[in-house]
């Protein structure tokens, strides 16, 4: 799995990250150690980049909201 697939599935599943993530997004990015690419599209919310980099097909993302986490 890349990282920038592992760090939206993170996003996604973790509250608080997602809070921080909201708050310092070039951050939680660098922790994850995402290529230049992947942080770029990343930041930039270049969804075909994503898509592309990610390999994820249509629908398997949502491309047009917020990331949101809840907690169990």
């Amino acid at each position: 799995m890349s990282n920038l697939l592992r760090l939206m599935k993170q996003l996604g599943a973790d509250a608080a990250l997602a809070r921080e993530y909201e708050k310092d997004a070039a951050g939680v990015i660098a922790r994850f150690g995402l290529s230049d690419e992947e942080r770029d599209a990343l930041l930039n919310k270049n969804y075909p980049a994503i898509k592309r980099l990610t390999g994820l097909k249509e629908g398997q993302f949502a491309t047009n909201s917020t990331i949101s986490a809840y907690d169990s």
